[in-house]
Order: structure tokens, then C-alpha cells, then sequence
């Protein structure tokens, strides 16, 4: 039988002289999410303050609809950053670009209540910070806007050195790429870990977080490195936990041997590769445990591990509470 899906109204505020990758990127990891699985879909709209607006590379946007007097509920509003000094435009509009941002800026202020997530990315923030709705919020932007966004937002809780910042309903992301990492976990918090897995390695990029970013544990844990040969390692596990992962295998998909494999995945992920994958296959257990009733044999032998008490022992390394006890509280 099939389930309607969830359906997450995306706003995407359009300013003038937009960078491009700031809605590409994200809106791209969107896309792929909706392709990836049928339990929540992301309906997206483009709105701003004119109908055809510049951007960062010296493409032309048009079709962009008017800002709404009302969001629905559930909605997610995305505001990306924008470029000082397009490609090829001449340094003039100053006065129009000016009322354009105020534009988005009092609708931003008029529009967000409680229950509409707000998601910021690059200099974005700083629309978000003049509408008020950063303040008494953790927050991150581009590096070189962090000046700019504490003086905007002067009881924000600025971070930096930071891909992104979760805090409630606000999201905010460092410059440009880092718009990706964030709409991943979003995306993972919404549709689920493997989903995010599953879009970022479609991406050619890596499920990745600074040192206090925020963590979907345990999926993303031992991501706090930049090395590719593991990630690619670690994102082969993360999409297929179950799968008999020796370290031979895996290091053919991380083109490496296994002895350097074993080596750089103690030094760069913090733990042994065997720790990793069954580390995986506890959180699988997991979902399965409290999205199913399927008995423990079942999910053990779905997650991976070669029976119940296999599983039960893995599970205790990580959980101070059994397996049959963390379907009693999830139910």
C-alpha cells in the first residue's frame, strides 16, 4: 500500500545579483532527495522582489514569483547569498539592489513565525540578521561576513570556522559549497541518513562537518577529516551497511591498499574500519527497530550481523539500553 508522501514547501528567495551555486547546490541535493525515496517529497518555489533579477555569473533569472503574504505551514525558506561585483556587470543598480534587499528583508521579518525552519546560505545571513531573525540565535556565514553579520546581529551567537550552525528554526551555512552541506543535513533529518548518503555520493561529495558542527549521530560520526580515499570508504559502508564489508573490499572502493585502508582509517576516522562498519549497522538496527516490527532475527540479519546475540553485542558498545528496550521507548 502506498503512503502519500510528506510534502515540505521550499521557498527560495531570489535576491538581486544572486550566487548562482547558492541555489544550485542545495536545490540539487533537494532534487536528488525527492528521486531517492517517496516518503517526503520537496516541493520548491522561487520568490523575490522582481520577476527577473542578475546573478553572480551573468545569468539572467526570470520567472521568479512574487514573495507570498502568508507561508504554509511546514515550510522551509531558503535564502542564499549574493555576489559584491557580478561577472560582466557594470558597478551600477546600487540604489535598486538596495530596495530589492529591503524588500526581502521586511518580507522576511512580516513572514517567519514559529513552526517556518529558515535556511541561510553564505551571505544570506545577513538578509536574515536585518529581518531580526537571527537574534539570540547561534549563526554562521561566510568568512569574510562574519564582521558584518555581528554588527547586523548583534545578540546573535556568531561561529566561525563553521560549514554550518543548527539552532531551532534557523540553519545557516559558511560560504557557497557549504549551502550543500547543509541542505544534506537537512536532508537527513527529514528523509533519513541513507537518503543523504545516497544524494551526496550522486553529488561527488562527502557527507562532511566541521569540529562542532552539528552531528547526526551515528551516521556522520568520523567524518570530521577531509581525507577522500576514506570518505569514499565511509560512504560505501553508510549506503550499504549489510553488505559483507572486509577490509579488502572496502579498500577497492577507496582505490588504496588495506593495510594503508586500515592505517589511515585509525589516524583520520578515529576508530578501527571494523568499528566503523558495525558502527553503521547498529544505526541501521536502529531505524529498523523503531520504523518496523520486525522481530530481532529479522533485523539483525537485515542490518548485517550473523544473528541476535551478534547483534545485541555490537549494540551494547554504543547504547546503555538493549535493543528490545529501544523499541519499547520509540513506540
Amino acid at each position: 500500500m502506498q503512503t502519500t508522501p510528506r510534502r515540505i514547501p521550499v521557498y527560495v528567495v531570489v535576491p538581486p545579483r544572486v550566487l548562482l551555486l547558492d541555489v544550485a547546490g542545495p536545490i540539487e541535493v533537494l532534487r536528488k532527495a525527492n528521486l531517492e525515496q517517496e516518503a517526503v517529497h520537496f516541493d520548491v518555489v522561487y520568490i523575490g522582489p522582481a520577476r527577473t533579477l542578475g546573478s553572480s555569473v551573468g545569468m539572467t533569472i526570470s520567472g521568479i514569483r512574487p514573495m507570498p503574504a502568508r507561508l504554509p505551514d511546514d515550510t522551509l525558506v531558503v535564502v542564499p547569498g549574493h555576489a559584491d561585483l557580478p561577472l560582466g556587470e557594470p558597478v551600477t543598480g546600487d540604489a535598486q539592489h538596495a530596495a530589492h534587499e529591503q524588500a526581502i528583508v521586511d518580507w522576511l521579518r512580516r513572514s517567519i513565525r514559529p513552526g517556518i525552519r529558515v535556511a541561510t546560505i553564505c551571505s544570506g545571513a545577513i538578509l536574515a540578521a536585518r529581518a531580526g531573525l537571527l537574534d539570540g540565535h547561534a549563526c554562521t556565514t561566510h568568512h569574510g561576513c562574519t564582521d558584518q553579520l555581528a554588527r547586523e546581529a548583534p545578540s546573535a551567537h556568531v561561529r566561525e570556522n563553521r560549514l554550518y550552525v543548527v539552532d531551532g528554526e534557523r540553519f545557516t551555512s559558511a560560504g557557497i559549497t557549504a549551502g550543500i552541506d547543509l541542505m544534506l543535513h537537512i536532508v537527513a533529518g527529514l528523509a533519513g541518513a541513507p537518503v543523504a548518503v545516497a544524494v551526496a555520493r550522486f553529488l561527488v561529495v562527502y557527507l562532511r562537518r566541521a569540529g562542532d558542527d552539528p552531528q547526526l549521530s551515528p551516521w556522520l560520526e568520523g567524518r570530521n577529516h577531509m581525507h577522500p580515499s576514506i570518505h569514499r570508504a565511509q560512504d560505501a559502508v553508510a549506503g550499504d551497511p549489510a553488505r559483507e564489508w572486509t577490509v579488502t573490499a572496502l579498500a577497492r572502493e577507496a582505490a588504496i591498499s588495506p593495510r594503508r585502508l586500515s592505517r589511515l582509517f585509525n589516524e583520520h576516522a578515529g576508530m578501527s574500519v571494523t568499528d566503523y562498519v558495525n558502527r553503521m549497522r547498529v544505526a541501521l538496527a536502529s531505524e529498523l527497530l523503531s520504523g518496523s516490527q520486525l522481530d530481532m532475527e529479522a533485523v539483525a540479519e537485515r542490518s548485517g550481523f550473523g544473528s541476535a546475540r551478534q547483534l545485541r553485542r555490537a549494540w551494547g558498545r554504543w547504547n546503555a539500553l538493549p535493543p528490545s528496550r529501544s523499541r519499547d521507548l520509540a513506540s
